[in-house]
């Protein structure tokens, strides 16, 4: 792995491609089955991008973020009109034990949260060197566009996150945190109460706080999940033949990422990838590569973020 030469890759690693094995049998049912695909090679961030690198692109731009606008009721059937407003889901950690079969014990839309303000109007601003939150799909994208770039498909953040390390379950090994040393960004203690903070950070990290992946990439694994290009869907949509295997494969059509339990508000969702640093051992163990999430595009919240791609071709 070597550094971008030039202007469009700087900051970036190249990664050669190849034959690896995504998914994991060991955890929860979407990551099923294990099976070897194969990427082409590609350039990508080496950390997520950061408030910083988020502001040049907004000044440059213009760029108004999902957060900042206000959603319009027919999009949402059944919203109360006072909800008619911009803002954010910030995470705010009940006082003590909860039921971990409903996220409103600790989600809280904040009217006025944004990229600028992740913990509301009120909080304090946003750290140059942290990761961008609150930045719903097509903010991303926009970014990326702007910047040059892509957002990564599935499998090639799957990829860059495994660092060559063939079916490990993290992406340092096969253990959590081998020898008690905190490797990335994620929740220690009974989640969502109790933060023990024994990797020093009670939120988002600053980048590259953590040793890189051998492929020279940092933050892959926890502080914020990250998006994918890929509609979601349950289960892969190629699975290897007799004859060979999937070359850069994709995610499931869009119209099948809809959530089935929102069939109201037919939002499409794309894959999210790395967990975040309310990744816990009591709860959401996706603090792995093969780990995935569904999220809908119109989604922007205190811990997702993402980083961007170059493909060889348009390097």
């Amino acid at each position: 792995m070597r550094e971008g030469p030039d202007a469009g890759t700087a900051g970036m690693r190249r990664l050669d491609g190849g034959t690896f094995t995504m998914g994991s049998e060991q955890f929860y049912p979407e990551e099923r089955p294990r099976r070897q695909v194969r990427v082409d090679p590609f350039w990508m961030d080496e950390a997520p991008v950061t408030n910083r690198q988020f502001e040049a692109f907004v000044r440059a731009t213009g760029h108004v973020t999902v957060a900042e606008i206000a959603p319009d009721p027919k999009d949402y059937p059944g919203m109360p009109a006072h909800m008619a407003r911009p803002g954010s889901l910030v995470f705010t950690p009940p006082a003590g034990p909860v039921p971990l079969d409903g996220s409103a014990a600790w989600w809280t839309f904040h009217f006025g949260a944004y990229w600028r303000r992740p913990y509301g109007r009120h909080g304090p601003k946003a750290r140059d060197d942290h990761p961008v939150v609150h930045v719903a799909y097509e903010d991303a994208a926009a970014y990326a566009r702007w910047a040059g770039k892509d957002l990564p498909t599935e499998a090639e953040w799957e990829f860059a996150a495994r660092g060559g390390l063939e079916g490990a379950e993290y992406a340092w090994g096969d253990e959590l945190a081998p020898g008690g040393q905190m490797l990335a960004n994620y929740w220690q203690g009974q989640f969502p109460w109790q933060n023990l903070e024994l990797d020093g950070w009670a939120r988002t990290s600053p980048v590259r706080s953590y040793p890189p992946n051998a492929f020279g990439l940092y933050d892959m694994i926890g502080n914020v999940w990250e998006w994918t290009c890929d509609w979601y869907a349950e289960q892969p949509a190629a699975l290897p033949s007799p004859c060979c295997l999937p070359l850069n494969p994709r995610g499931g059509p869009e119209n099948s990422s809809y959530d089935p339990l929102t069939p109201d508000i037919p939002i499409p969702r794309k894959v999210i990838k790395g967990g975040s640093h309310l990744c816990a051992e009591n709860y959401c163990q996706r603090y792995r590569p093969a780990a995935r999430h569904p999220e809908a595009v119109d989604s922007a919240t205190t811990h997702l973020g993402f980083r961007c791609v170059v493909r060889d071709s348009a390097a």
